[in-house]
């Protein structure tokens, strides 16, 4: 059972962070990466092409992670690979002893800047995470058995703001019955689309079949929160948010400021077992986020059986 499952299936609270790309440096470059939050975090995302940009593959970046000691989840987008490619990136992650699966669907090449790459899209998010499942259970899509059976916990992605906004929770429902046990939730800068969809989560009993971990991204400038807004798939940023960092004196505190308000109003939402944080500031900030807020680190949490600050 890997650290996250773990976790999760105890009820304590849970950091996941996203690990920034890497494209070179080896070993060094990586553990550069997630040194300054590894005492807080239970598992760190390898992630695959974000915003659909080349960058160093995320098995051989869970890999990485793992050869470093820390507990890696490996996403996988449907994007850049066909059914066999993608069963393949999942035996062979199993293969290093890498459990921990995050599916998704990937965003559109003409995100990234090489628009003229070929979709592929062979299996959608919610099929990937049934495909991951049929392997957990012993099977690959064709039914050709897998003695013995991968070790796998898989989760996936969801985003709350995404139009249509009412059909998020049901997208949800369809991913947990493929085999979801984690979702990653989209990074957001307001809080009434998260609150509405915990609120249904809740109610229609997903908040207790599956753990959610709303996403929290510390940037440093209004320039970063405005090409959030224009260019980031998925995500939209309130101008009041960015007026605010623009009328500060200190613009980088500003926005620390708003990722701690974000953070600390997500984590109390009922339902919630914990954040997934990202951090594009050059100093501690997903560490310095924690301390601000009182998580103990990971090892104080296992010891103390820490739970989400509200029933769930």
């Amino acid at each position: 059972m890997s650290r996250l499952e773990t976790a999760i299936a105890s009820g304590r609270f849970v950091l996941t962070a996203e690990l920034l790309t890497v494209n070179t440096g080896g070993l060094d470059a990586v553990h550069a990466l997630f040194e300054p939050y590894e005492d807080f975090v239970e598992a760190v995302n390898a992630t695959d092409n974000t915003s659909a940009h080349a960058h160093a593959s995320p098995l051989a970046v869970a890999i990485a992670l793992k050869q470093l000691g820390m507990e890696p989840i490996m996403q996988l987008v449907c994007r850049d690979r066909n059914r066999l490619a993608l069963e393949a990136e999942i035996a062979g992650a199993a293969l290093h002893g890498i459990e921990n699966i995050c599916c998704l669907t990937g965003d559109d090449v003409t995100a990234g800047d090489e628009p003229e790459a070929r979709r592929v899209f062979d299996l959608d998010s919610i099929q990937l995470v049934a495909t991951a499942e049929a392997m957990r259970n012993g099977t690959y899509l064709s039914g050709r058995k897998i003695d013995p059976p991968p070790r796998l916990f898989i989760g996936a992605v969801e985003n709350p703001q995404a139009p249509p906004v009412d059909y998020r929770v049901d997208r949800a429902w369809k991913k947990v019955r493929a085999g979801a046990r984690f979702l990653q939730l989209q990074v957001g800068f307001e809080l009434g689309p998260l609150e509405r969809f915990m609120a249904e989560a809740v109610a229609t009993g997903l908040a207790e079949r599956v753990a959610i971990l709303p996403s929290i991204c510390l940037v440093r400038t209004a320039k970063s929160l405005r090409y959030i807004d224009e260019h980031v798939p998925g995500i939209s940023v309130p101008a009041e948010l960015t007026e605010r960092v623009e009328r500060s004196a200190d613009p980088e505190h500003e926005c620390f400021e708003i990722g701690v308000e974000l953070a600390d109003a997500a984590r109390r939402i009922p339902g919630v077992r914990g954040l997934h944080l990202i951090s594009f500031r050059k100093e501690a900030g997903i560490a310095r986020l924690c301390t601000r807020l009182g998580i103990p680190t990971r090892e104080e949490r296992e010891l103390s059986g820490d739970r989400p600050p509200v029933v769930v």
